[in-house]
């Protein structure tokens, strides 16, 4: 193994196995896995190397404070919190780990969509409270639905594999990635199968300019169907009043969100925190913490992509 040198600042939770990894390969590792934005450029002055996940925002004015920074790791994916573009300028190398995460992301959303259709929450709920009640829980089946899936990448490959068990249709749409989708899932050249097709419609996407707001008006107006929305992506893919209103009025029959445009609730505006408020309330709504890629095995899969990206780049 190469021996490398300089100290790596492990600003993220990460398994045990990528701090020792990166001591044998050399580095010396400094834990600061609570770090703040505030106290950040102090401590990334004399880092050769960066391990992040959410807590840090790794931009442009950071990024000149590490004079030393010869690489950025990413616990997970979605590189909007690094300016890559910047980085790039500076020759600082920018791993990022979807590998590790995306099984965890594909079923956690398989098992949204299944509690939803089945209504296995809200009916749990009911049965605590001390109601029984069959025919108003009366669920639907998987079967025979039509899945579009938008974003074919590591999570979106992820998802599509989980479903094929189930007899569903899948198709597919990855507008930078066309040729990743494989023979037996309809590879849609664009997004007018899924508007005409679809009874569920998930979101596998990075948060960029192109994606921000891609459930809107027009992607609602234009779906032929009422249909089910599923976001394990980020939240600001959807735009959360148009949500709320396709669930007024049906056009959404139901949604299942790990993310939301604001997060956490604390930081949430008046609005947005009253529209969450009362979109969660909904019964044809499943929503969770933004745990979708955060299972025990994840935290060791994305360390492992990450130890052998870093040490063998």
């Amino acid at each position: 193994m190469k021996k490398h040198s300089g100290k790596v600042l492990i600003a993220a939770p990460v398994h045990h196995l990528l701090i020792e990894g990166l001591q044998e390969a050399g580095y010396e590792c400094v834990m600061k896995e609570h770090i703040t934005q505030d106290i950040a450029p102090e401590l990334v002055k004399d880092c050769v190397g960066i391990i992040t996940s959410t807590r840090l925002q790794l931009n442009k004015a950071l990024l000149n404070e590490a004079s030393q920074l010869r690489w950025v790791g990413r616990m997970g994916s979605g590189m909007e919190i690094i300016d890559t573009g910047y980085a790039a300028v500076k020759g600082i190398k920018c791993f990022s780990s979807p590998e590790g995460n995306s099984n965890a992301v594909a079923e956690h959303a398989l098992g949204m969509l299944l509690g939803l259709m089945k209504r296995i929450a809200w009916s749990n709920e009911e049965v605590k409270k001390g109601l029984w009640l069959r025919e108003e829980n009366r669920g639907s089946e998987l079967e025979g639905k039509t899945i579009g899936i938008i974003g074919y990448g590591n999570t979106g490959a992820a998802f599509a594999k989980k479903l094929q068990g189930f007899d569903v249709r899948i198709l597919a749409y990855d507008k930078y990635k066309p040729g990743n989708i494989p023979a037996h899932i309809v590879n849609c050249k664009n997004l007018t199968p899924i508007y005409e097709e679809a009874d569920i419609v998930s979101f596998h996407v990075p948060m960029q300019e192109d994606t921000i707001h891609y459930l809107n008006d027009i992607f609602i107006t234009n779906m032929c169907k009422g249909f089910i929305v599923i976001n394990t992506s980020r939240g600001i893919v959807a735009d959360t009043r148009v949500l709320w209103t396709g669930l007024q009025s049906g056009k959404i029959k139901g949604a299942c969100l790990d993310v939301w445009e604001q997060e956490p609730i604390e930081k949430m505006n008046k609005d947005l925190l009253e529209l969450f408020k009362q979109t969660v309330s909904l019964p044809q709504v499943i929503m969770t913490p933004h745990i979708a890629g955060y299972s025990h095995e994840a935290l060791y899969k994305m360390s492992t992509v990450l130890l052998y990206k870093i040490i063998n780049a």
